[in-house]
């Protein structure tokens, strides 16, 4: 499932990267406007399902074309069961948490769009660093940090309920670029990222209809 995943999303990308790079420097050159979102992530991990909490901060050009940076960490315990000494010199049994946290960078374009529905292309990258950490029952044991990289090509749907919110759904494959235990098998899923979407900036428009900052990027539109 996961290799016909990529296979998809690989194909979807080449089929718009043209279209991409025709428009790209138009859009550069255009004026752009903030893109800010607080975001959650559900994917598996051995089976179980997890989320990835995240914040992103980045620029949008005509709507077209997003870019921008930010933060994601694991926000679910995942663990296995390790034997481990106690402080006190016995044998117990613990839970060892996985953890990681990354700086993510991405990219989202739009290769189709009508009134209400919007089809794009997002990419996103991630540098972090992953390890494990157990309780012995007084301390807290971490393991060495280790580098993380991957990648998640995907598509998104999305949906315009009014001139000044929606909904939609990225879907995508996480793909981890390191061949360790837990990188290469752990890691590497489907995700899929639910979103409430709130153009703010078309309720101010709409708010006040009369404002100068209304007259000269206004009125809201579809």
């Amino acid at each position: 499932m996961r290799i016909s995943a990529l296979i998809i999303f690989t194909i979807i990308s080449f089929s718009v990267k043209g279209q991409f790079l025709d428009t790209f420097r138009v859009l550069l050159h255009s004026r752009p406007s903030i893109d800010a979102r607080l975001e959650s992530r559900y994917s598996f991990l051995d089976n179980s399902p997890t989320k990835v909490t995240g914040v992103k901060l980045g620029l949008v050009f005509r709507r077209k074309l997003r870019v921008g940076l930010g933060y994601s960490w694991l926000d679910t315990d995942v663990s296995d069961k390790k034997l481990v000494t106690s402080a006190d010199g016995n044998l117990i049994s613990t839970n060892n948490y996985l953890k990681f946290g990354y700086v993510c960078y991405y990219a989202d374009f739009v290769f189709h769009k009508t009134k209400r529905w919007q089809l794009s292309v997002p990419i996103q990258m991630g540098t972090g660093m992953y390890w494990s950490q157990y309780s012995d029952g007084k301390n807290l044991i971490k393991s060495k940090k280790r580098l993380l990289l991957f990648y998640e090509p995907g598509i998104t749907v999305q949906f315009k309920i009014t001139r000044w919110c929606g909904v939609g759904l990225d879907m995508c494959a996480r793909l981890a670029l390191r061949n360790t235990k837990y990188v290469g098998e752990k890691l590497n899923s489907f995700v899929l990222a639910p979103k409430l979407l709130i153009w703010f900036d078309q309720l101010f428009y709409l708010a006040a209809p009369k404002s100068q900052i209304t007259k000269k990027y206004g009125p809201a539109y579809w």
